[in-house]
Formats: structure tokens, sequence, C-alpha cells
């Protein structure tokens, strides 16, 4: 379970490829290190590509980093449980979620280890909080070269019907700004996860500015 949230979620999902030419592995996790200090909530390691060692190596060093962000790895419970990382996100290819979570409270993760699932319509929400997942992400709410293969943005509306449809943490994605991120919050997202938006500040004290007034969104609340 997660505790209440005073301010909203702010998610760096890593795409070491989308990083200028020749950055590579060690540029995402400076990038990772970076948003960190600059104080995301959570960094969501979405290299499917690596190999298991390689993945391994970028999660411990991203934990090392961690401060008071959590770091959740997509796809390997393995790998993140060997990391000491906070929780894994499953996506469509992924372990089924009610199978994962079973085996993990099942003593073989930490009672805090969170399960999160990418969602793309109320159905699927709906069965990720009756598996037992923590938290969702849905989208693409707006449009992104990166969720083109996931259909048409699903908008706002939409996000507020997944939003009012489960009790647990939905956090969007797909497309999200600072110029749209308040109409999330607004629709009753708990929070963001973005690539683009933090991994393209043009240096560190930019993007601490970034997660501040994304943080201030949800002042009032």
């Amino acid at each position: 379970m997660l505790p209440a949230l005073k301010t909203p979620i702010v998610c760096y999902v890593t795409d070491r490829k989308s990083l200028a030419e020749g950055e590579g592995g060690a540029g995402v996790l400076g990038r990772i290190r970076t948003a960190i200090a600059a104080g995301v909530d959570w960094v969501q390691i979405r290299e499917k590509d690596l190999s298991g060692r390689e993945l391994l190596g970028l999660a411990r060093e991203a934990v090392v980093a961690g401060g008071g962000a959590r770091v959740i790895v997509n796809d390997r419970v393995d790998v993140a449980l060997a990391a000491g990382a906070a929780g894994v996100h499953l996506g469509r290819e992924s372990l089924g979620a009610r199978d994962v979570v079973t085996w993990c409270s099942g003593g073989h993760a930490p009672a805090d280890f969170l399960v999160g699932v990418s969602c793309h319509s109320l159905e699927e929400a709906r069965e990720a909080e009756s598996a037992g997942a923590a938290y969702i992400l849905f989208g693409p709410v707006f449009d992104t070269p990166s969720k083109r293969g996931m259909g048409e943005p699903q908008g706002g509306a939409r996000l507020a019907e997944i939003c009012r449809g489960v009790a647990i943490p939905v956090l969007a994605i797909g497309g999200v700004s600072e110029e749209n991120a308040g109409d999330c919050i607004r629709a009753g997202a708990a929070g963001i996860a973005a690539i683009r938006m933090l991994q393209d500040a043009r240096d560190a004290e930019a993007l601490k500015e970034v997660v501040r007034r994304l943080h201030a969104l949800g002042a009032g609340r």
C-alpha cells in the first residue's frame, strides 16, 4: 500500500535510447542521479532490451543514488529484488499481476514492495486493482512518440473515469508536459510519469524547478 499523498507523485521514466548519441548507459545513470537530486519521487527503469546483468547493474546504481526516491524496475521481479528496488512495473508482455502479487506476498519480497501495472482501459484498471496492484500507470493520455504503439491518446476525460473507477493511485503517462500536467491532477491522478519532460531539462537546476512546479500542482488538495 502507498501512504496518503500530500503532493503529486513525480515519476521519471528512463529511456536511454532517446538520449544524445554516445550517452548510452552511463548517460541514463547520470540522468537518474540528476532526477533524484532534483526531487523526483520515483524512478522507473524502463530499459527493456538490457540483459539481466546490465539491468541489475543499472538498478543497483540507481538504488544507491536513491535518497528518498523509490526505484522501480520494469518487468523483472528478480532484478528488482536483487537490486533492492522499491518495486516492479508490469506491462502487457509481463507476468500477470495476480501471480506476481501472490508470489511477492508469500514472503518472497518486502512487505512494502510495490507492484504496478500499465493499463489502457477501465476494465484493465479494475483487473489490476483486483489482482492487488499498488498503483496503475494509465495512458497514453496525450500524444507522444514513445506511446504511439499503444493506440490513440485517451484524453483527460478517460483519465478521470479511470481515477473514479479504482481506489488505488493512478499515474498519468503519455505526452504529459508542464502545460497539461495540471489537467491530469485535476482529473484525479495521483501523479504523473514522464520521459521527455524530465529527461530533456537543460540542466539540473532547470529540472529541480520543473519538479517543484509539478509538486505544487497538488497544493490544497
